[in-house]
C-alpha cells in the first residue's frame, strides 16, 4: 500500500514537472509576425499555411504567425503604417523594388549584419544573379528572393494550329509578334473582335510590362543605385511606340487600357490567343486551361528582354536580436532548394536557385511540364525591375505616362519627357 501510494506521487511529481517544462517551453518560444501578399495569383494562402507548420513542426522554439495583407501594394502600405504605429512585422515579403524606401524608413536589416558562419554567407550568394540585382546596393544584402517572376508570353496552341499556324513556333521577335498576332485575331459578321492577338496588361504594374519592352530595345530605366530614370532616352520611346502601334495601328490588342486583373481571365476563356503575364500564374492556368497552351520568352525587338519581378524577405529592424535570429532561420528554412522547388511547383513562380533545379521533385516537375523551365531559362535575358528612391510616386508619374499613351491622350516622346522632367526632381536630392 505503502509502495502504491509513493508510487502515485512520483507520477505526479513527473506530470507537473512536464507540465512545468512544457509550460517553459511555450514562454521561451520566439513569436514572428510575417505580412504576406495573397493577391497575387495562385493558390498561395494554403500552401503558405502548409509550410509555415511544417517548419514550426521542425522548431517548437519558433512561431510564425502569417498575417495576409492584400496584394504587394496593400502589403507595403500596411508595413509602412505599422512601421510609423511603433509595431512593424517581423518580417515580410514585399516587391524586391521597395528596397530604397524601406531603407530610406530605416525599416529594414541587411543579412549581411546578421549572418556569420561560412555556410550562412554562402547562402547568401546561392540565387540567381538576375533576381539578387533588386536585393543588393550598396555593398549590402537587403532582402532574399522568394516570390520572384519575371514576364513570360502565354499562347494558345489550339487558337495557333485554327489559324493555319505552327503551334511549336511562338512569335520570337517584334515583327513576328505583329505578323502573327494579325492571323490570330477573329471577328464576327459585324466585326467585332471576339479573339484578340495580344493582350498586354496596362493596368496594376504597367511599368513592369514596359520595362521587358525598354529592355527588348536595348535600354533600362534607371541605374544600380536608384539615383536616375532614362524615360525620355530615344530607344525607351521608341519601346512606347511599339506598344501603342500594337493596338492603334496594327489592330491585334484592344486599344486603350487592359487591365491587369482580368486578363488571366481573358486568356482563359480565349478572348486573347496571347497574353504577357506573370510567371506567377502558370500553376493556375495550367490547372484552368481547357485548351492546348504554350509558355515562350518574351520576343525580341533589338534582342531578348524581361525585367525580373515578385516578392523578396524582408527582416525589420525594429526586432531584438533573438527575434532577428529566428526570422534568419525562417528565411533560410523556406529558401532551401527542396523548399524552393516545392514552391516553385506548388505556385508556378521561379525557382530562385540554380540547386533547386537539381532535387529530383523538380527534375521531374520540368519534364512532365517543360513550361516551367522557360522562366529560368529567360533569366539570362532579364533585367532588375524598375526600382528607385520615391519608388511609389515615381511608378505613378510612369503608370501615368504610359495609359496617357496607351489612350491616345499623349504622344510617346510628349509624356516620357514630362514624366522624366517629375522624376528628376524627387531624385535630384538623393545623389
Amino acid at each position: 500500500m505503502r509502495s502504491e501510494i509513493f508510487g502515485k506521487q512520483m507520477l505526479k511529481t513527473l506530470v507537473v514537472g512536464v507540465s512545468m517544462l512544457s509550460l517553459t517551453s511555450m514562454a521561451a518560444a520566439t513569436e514572428l509576425t510575417m505580412f504576406y501578399p495573397v493577391a497575387v495569383g495562385g493558390p498561395l494562402t494554403k500552401l503558405v499555411d502548409s509550410l509555415v507548420n511544417e517548419f514550426e513542426a521542425e522548431h517548437p522554439d519558433i512561431k510564425v504567425k502569417a498575417t495576409y495583407s492584400g496584394n504587394y501594394s496593400d502589403t507595403m502600405t500596411k508595413a509602412m503604417t505599422a512601421l510609423k504605429g511603433g509595431n512593424p512585422p517581423h518580417l515580410s515579403v514585399i516587391l524586391s523594388t521597395e528596397i530604397f524606401t524601406l531603407m530610406d524608413n530605416k525599416a529594414i536589416v541587411a543579412y549581411d549584419d546578421l549572418v556569420s558562419s561560412e555556410q550562412d554567407k554562402k547562402w547568401l550568394d546561392s540565387f540567381y544573379p538576375a533576381l539578387m540585382e533588386n536585393s543588393r546596393t550598396g555593398g549590402k544584402t537587403w532582402s532574399i528572393p522568394f516570390q520572384r517572376s519575371t514576364i513570360v508570353m502565354y499562347y494558345n496552341k489550339d487558337a495557333f494550329r485554327k489559324a493555319g499556324l505552327d503551334p511549336e513556333k511562338p512569335p520570337a521577335t517584334w515583327d513576328e509578334l505583329v505578323e502573327i498576332g494579325k492571323k490570330l485575331v477573329i471577328k464576327d459578321d459585324q466585326g467585332t473582335v471576339k479573339q484578340w492577338g495580344i493582350e498586354i496588361p496596362s493596368t496594376g504594374y504597367p511599368y513592369w510590362m514596359f520595362g521587358a519592352l525598354a529592355r527588348q530595345n536595348s535600354e533600362v530605366l534607371m541605374n544600380d543605385s536608384g539615383t536616375e530614370t532614362y524615360f525620355d532616352k530615344p530607344g525607351v520611346v521608341q519601346a512606347l511606340d511599339f506598344w501603342q502601334k500594337l493596338g492603334k495601328d496594327h489592330g491585334i490588342m484592344p486599344a486603350g487600357t487592359i487591365e491587369w486583373g482580368t486578363l488571366r481571365s481573358d486568356f482563359l476563356e480565349q478572348k486573347t490567343a496571347i497574353m504577357w503575364h506573370s510567371t506567377g500564374n502558370l500553376t493556375a492556368v495550367k490547372d484552368n486551361a481547357t485548351f492546348d497552351f504554350g509558355v515562350a520568352m518574351l520576343p525580341a525587338g533589338k534582342e531578348r528582354g524581361t525585367p525580373t519581378g515578385g516578392g523578396n524577405f524582408y527582416i525589420f529592424e525594429k526586432t531584438t536580436p533573438e527575434e532577428r535570429a529566428a526570422a534568419l532561420t525562417f528565411v533560410q528554412w523556406m529558401t532551401q532548394p527542396s523548399r524552393t522547388a516545392q514552391w516553385s511547383i506548388g505556385t508556378g513562380y521561379l525557382g530562385t536557385r540554380p540547386d533547386a533545379y537539381d532535387t529530383a521533385e523538380m527534375k521531374t516537375y520540368v519534364k512532365d511540364f517543360p513550361p516551367a523551365a522557360v522562366a529560368r531559362d529567360q533569366l539570362k535575358y532579364a533585367t532588375a525591375e524598375l526600382s528607385v528612391h520615391e519608388n511609389g510616386r515615381i511608378y505613378k508619374i510612369l503608370n501615368d505616362a504610359i495609359q496617357s499613351v496607351l489612350t491616345g491622350a499623349k504622344s510617346s516622346k510628349d509624356a516620357l519627357s514630362d514624366a522624366q522632367r517629375q522624376t528628376e526632381r524627387l531624385l535630384k536630392r538623393y545623389r
